[in-house]
């Protein structure tokens, strides 16, 4: 889910006004990598490509082990950078239709420049229909490691065997009179269910142990020079993100009950020590509708493909609300990591500073930036506004706030 300003939680930050429907109309949200409003034919038989360019490397050349800076820092432990040569099993991984190839390229450059021209990690490109000549020869000269192109397979996007398609239109055409953002498209909610529980399950994703999610144009503002996908390891994580805040309550309204039912038809599968406090202000008997904004992620895919996620994603989609209601893969995926997951195998990376449209998470601490060569502005930080939980992470985990963020609250 990606509208979100809603906001009724027990958070010591004060409370703006709620907005109503019509003010978020207008509104632009998470493209999701290119889904349009309407409906999505089905897609012709799976089918794998693999497009290679002549530069991927086996290693990565060694890295200046940047600056630590006290400014800005505090809170979860800033990772060190690797001189290491090792390159994990990983992969950035994009959805994306033909005609979002001179967005992703953005992204693409961005990605590159900042990161992974110093590691030549591969790339997926997932899509509902086939990627045709120009965006992969694009995408492929623009990509320092391997690049691979798959077709999605139509039973991961499309309305499932046990679903009232009858019933699910109406829920179309009410959520169309309510206003309700995406609530009249079929598309959107095919690519929230694969999303949630089918992306990590394509055949050129079972290579990989992790995956860093790329949307079209969104804006990596620091340097990056270390591995992320090795800090992950090394700490024992297992979900990160950069950026969250309040899912669209009106879109979930009986997600949190499905989740209850999972709770008791699976409690071997609820870690000790969780992450709750991220998700519930009563103990799990409500949710506050917090999540972690999923256009950026870096995860570890062994986890997704688990028995504990398996069965928790089995119980979402055998009751319906991805089609019923307007159920996203972004608080899908958070309340999975709260409640499957230690609350210290969740990472928040600070220092990837990132912008996906409207919302921007930039380094709070100027001296932090200067040393990561930054270029985003601070008083674009969305981190310590109102709609924003990183202050519910912060204090679930007894972290500290870095100096000046007060300044940058509403």
């Amino acid at each position: 889910g990606i509208m979100v300003l809603y906001f009724m939680s027990s958070s010591s930050i004060p409370r703006p006004p709620l907005p109503t429907t019509s003010v978020l109309k207008g509104e632009q949200g998470k493209t999701h990598s290119g889904v349009p409003a309407g409906d999505v034919q089905a897609p012709p038989p799976l089918t794998v490509e693999n497009v290679a360019d002549g530069s991927n490397a086996a290693s990565a050349p060694a890295l200046t082990s940047p600056k630590q800076s006290n400014d800005g820092s505090s809170g979860p432990a800033q990772p060190v950078a690797e001189t290491s040569g090792e390159r994990m099993n990983a992969t950035f991984v994009t959805l994306a239709r033909n005609s979002d190839l001179w967005e992703i390229v953005k992204s693409i450059r961005q990605v590159e420049d900042r990161f992974n021209r110093k590691f030549h990690y591969d790339w997926v490109f997932l899509n509902d229909k086939p990627f045709d000549t120009a965006f992969k020869n694009v995408t492929t000269s623009l990509i320092s490691g391997k690049t691979h192109y798959g077709l999605i397979p139509e039973e991961h996007w499309s309305f499932p065997e046990h679903i009232d398609t009858d019933r699910a239109r109406r829920v179309r055409e009410d959520m169309a009179q309510r206003k309700i953002i995406y609530g009249d498209s079929i598309s959107y909610r095919h690519m929230c269910r694969f999303e949630s529980g089918f992306f990590f399950q394509h055949p050129l994703m079972q290579q990989f142990e992790w995956y860093w999610r790329v949307e079209p144009s969104i804006e990596l503002y620091c340097d990056i020079n270390y591995d992320t996908f090795k800090f992950m390891r090394d700490h024992n994580k297992k979900y990160s993100f950069v950026l969250s805040l309040y899912e669209y309550v009106e879109t979930i309204p009986t997600l949190w009950d499905s989740v209850k039912t999972f709770k008791n038809n699976h409690p071997e599968h609820i870690a000790e020590d969780n992450g709750m406090k991220f998700l519930s202000d009563d103990g799990g008997e409500t949710y506050n509708h917090c999540h972690f904004w999923s256009n950026f992620e870096i995860g570890n895919l062994n986890w997704l493909r688990s028995q504990a996620y398996t069965d928790y994603f089995n119980q979402l989609d055998k009751d319906g609300g991805f089609f019923y209601e307007r159920w996203g893969d972004a608080p899908v995926h958070s309340i999975a990591a709260g409640l499957l997951l230690k609350k210290d195998e969740i990472h928040f990376f600070n220092d990837i500073a990132y912008y996906h449209v409207p919302f921007t998470h930039c380094p709070t601490g100027e001296q932090y930036r200067l040393e990561r060569k930054c270029h985003c502005n601070p008083k674009d930080n969305f981190d310590w506004k109102g709609y924003s939980c990183t202050s519910r992470f912060f204090d679930m985990n007894h972290l500290e706030k870095p100096p000046g963020y007060k300044d940058q609250q509403d």
